[in-house]
């Protein structure tokens, strides 16, 4: 069968994985790009004869790539084997788009134009001239909607149209000073025997004058890299000179933005009148009451969360428990048993008990950003976290942080400045992330009263926030003196949510967490089984079943209870609990809330079902689990509260801590970073404690 590599690529946010969907019969495939852990999707159907595969790239804004996913895009565009690009741009924002086309067209590749999201432009009465946009650029022009599923088919059919073709009917002119230098310098080129193609000798030396370093690291072993490298310092001295520019690459966005701005105008109609996006605008983002309603919006999440949440836990609960019972009576007594009946069944159910939380707070996080609110939340937020001494652009990563800290710190590389991205990353820990979800969750039940739960929850996350944001703001003015650099950006229309991408999306993170309790904590069970079930004692079980033997039967449930609390504080775990109380006790913790403080440094999840194996005994009372019951038991108000404040600010997980060391370097600042979070923690865990104990708690 004929094939076809086609590469889709455009600004974030234009709708590709939408168009990706709408490919009638199309198989998609998700992975990473070798080398990488930036995902990498693929979708393969087929048409008229022809087996298409189409590699969706992930978004990129220039090829001036800064983060990760845009230096995999930018590499796969300039280095990979593919026969057609297929550029995708949003028709509400066709200008700022336009300018990372007029690089794409730099390569003379064969390329479709795909103008998506047209339904919306022709809502507010506007219009796009496809023929003229087409002639201007000299290239396939298609109008689509993803969401009419309008225009998508006839993406198959100009990819096997000018399938075959070498080069595209484009060519981009600039102001005739600049193409004097290219001229100049890509003479210099053609004369290495690696270069027999005048087109892409052009497009190299654009990219040199804009400093790429990827190009300028393939000329550099040419024999004529010498004479190229100093023509090349003259030609970016004669244009800054010329332009009165410190920067050649500023110069050539200027020439692209004038272009595409000369193109719109020519192309499209669009009528002055107030959108019912501006409309909305006027109230979510009013000077005044905008941050209020952003604070309102969340409040109403965590609410939700708790509330709705709540409800299937004490199902899940009883089936695990349930499920532990049966099991225990089908497979014969022993060590194997006992490990996963009352070591990883109980432990996993435990964190499964809290998959509904979680995937509420997601779907309400994903509804925000598919609706556009998001980008609203960040202009409202700019001037606020500039009080702070953070760039605005942090609050892409701050948001990040609520969902998995690992990702957040990846996050923070879009921001360009080295002291707003290190001050970023250092202050993310506090916001929480999901997986502590569970452990307050747990905690609020056993010591909050119900109706309050959720704004226990709310104030927590906003808590967590706000302390965060000081600790960012002393850092500005002890370690990072000066101001960040100032923020923009262009807020995309309000948009109805895709229900199958909310629900592609809650499915995968469902998958993931899942999969994370079935194998990662299910080990870290068994080893704190093992840790809390040898050395055994034999004499003491013996000791005491001849006491539980001749008790009475009130007795006996009382000197079970007592056996096993020796037994575990006679164990391995409990060893390590002791040497490490003296750390806690002034916080009011026992050995066991020591030992699951420092299993949470694994994964904060993990805390649930340490303190699930270490009070795994007595029976439940009818309005709480076990654990809830045991936990009341045990630990008094200020205890929990120590421990609730402890969880919010001490270390993120091992996955966390390794990704921020792989992305700072200075061991200076790997060492501050491992250090301060938990001393803090422990100072106001300290502070909280004595507080609530002077108020008689």
């Amino acid at each position: 069968m004929k094939k076809i590599k086609a590469v889709m690529v455009g600004q974030p946010n234009v709708g590709k994985s939408s168009i990706i969907n709408a490919i009638s019969g199309a198989r998609l495939h998700v992975g990473n790009f070798a080398g990488v852990t930036v995902e990498k999707k693929e979708v393969e159907v087929k048409k008229d004869g022809w087996d298409i595969q189409i590699v969706d790239l992930p978004g990129i804004y220039s090829l001036n790539a800064y983060t990760p996913e845009e230096h995999v895009a930018k590499r796969y565009l300039l280095f990979e084997d593919y026969d057609v690009i297929i550029n995708v741009v949003d028709a509400n924002v066709l200008q700022r788009n336009l300018v990372f086309t007029l690089q794409l067209l730099d390569m003379r590749k064969p390329t479709i134009l795909v103008v998506n999201m047209i339904d919306e432009v022709e809502e507010k009465g506007g219009s796009i001239d496809r023929e003229k946009l087409s002639e201007l650029l000299g290239v396939p022009v298609i109008l689509t909607s993803a969401k009419e599923r309008r225009g998508v088919d006839e993406i198959l059919d100009r990819l096997i149209q000018i399938h075959g073709q070498k080069r595209c009917g484009c060519k981009i002119y600039y102001n005739e000073k600049i193409e004097e230098e290219i001229e100049r310098l890509s003479k210099i080129l053609l004369k290495s025997p690696h270069f027999t193609d005048y087109d892409q000798a052009r497009f190299y030396v654009i990219r040199l004058l804009e400093k790429d370093e990827d190009i300028y690291k393939i000329v550099h072993d040419l024999p004529i890299f010498l004479e190229l490298h100093e023509a090349l310092g003259e030609s970016m001295r004669r244009l800054c000179l010329e332009f009165d520019a410190e920067d050649v690459r500023d110069i050539f966005a200027d020439e692209r933005n004038a272009l595409a701005r000369s193109i719109v105008m020519q192309v499209m109609v669009l009528p002055q009148k107030e959108t019912l996006t501006d409309k909305i605008d006027k109230v979510l983002i009013h000077p005044v009451f905008g941050l209020p309603i952003f604070l309102f919006f969340m409040w109403a999440l965590f609410q939700i969360t708790f509330e709705v949440g709540s409800i299937p836990m004490e199902y899940i609960d009883e089936t695990i428990t349930n499920f532990a019972a049966w099991l225990r009576g089908i497979l014969p007594p022993g060590d194997f048993s006992s490990a996963i009946t009352d070591g990883v069944i109980p432990a996993v159910g435990a964190i499964l008990m809290f998959l509904p939380n979680i995937l509420i707070l997601f779907l309400g996080i994903n509804l925000l950003e598919q609706t556009g609110y998001m980008a609203r939340a960040a202009f409202l937020l700019d001037g606020f976290l500039k009080k702070f001494g953070l760039q605005g652009k942090a609050f892409i990563p701050l948001v990040s942080g609520f969902g998995c800290t690992v990702p957040a710190y990846m996050a923070a590389r879009t921001l360009k400045n080295p002291k707003d991205r290190l001050i970023t990353m250092l202050i993310l820990g506090f916001m929480n992330c999901s997986a502590r979800l569970p452990v307050y969750v747990l905690l609020i039940a056993a010591f909050f009263p119900t109706h309050n739960a959720g704004n226990v929850l709310f104030a927590i996350y906003i808590g967590g926030a706000l302390l965060g944001l000081l600790v960012a703001k002393v850092l500005r003015m002890l370690l990072f003196k000066g101001e960040p650099e100032p923020f923009v950006m262009e807020m995309p229309p309000y948009r109805f949510p895709s229900l199958k991408a909310l629900g592609m999306e809650l499915w995968i993170k469902a998958k993931i967490f899942i999969k994370k309790a079935g194998t990662f904590i299910a080990s870290a069970a068994m080893i704190i089984w093992f840790l809390s079930s040898y050395p055994k004692n034999e004499a003491l079980v013996q000791s005491y079943q001849q006491r539980i033997e001749h008790a009475a039967p009130q007795e006996r449930k009382e000197l079970q209870n007592e056996l096993q609390a020796r037994l575990l504080e006679q164990s391995y775990l409990g060893q390590i609990g002791k040497a490490i109380e003296p750390v806690f006790s002034p916080l009011g913790f026992d050995w066991r809330l020591s030992v699951a403080t420092l299993s949470g440094l694994a994964a904060k999840e993990i805390i649930v079902s340490t303190l699930a194996t270490l009070y795994a005994v007595g029976e439940a009372d009818e309005h709480s689990t076990t654990l809830i019951s045991k936990l009341r038991e045990n630990i008094d108000f200020k205890t929990a509260v120590a421990l609730i404040v402890i969880i919010m600010i001490y270390s993120p997980c091992v996955a966390a801590m390794s990704t921020f060391y792989a992305e700072i370097p200075q061991w200076a600042w790997r060492a501050f970073y491992t250090i301060y979070p938990n001393v803090l923690a422990w100072i106001l865990a300290f502070g909280v404690y004595n507080l609530l104990k002077f108020l008689g708690y």
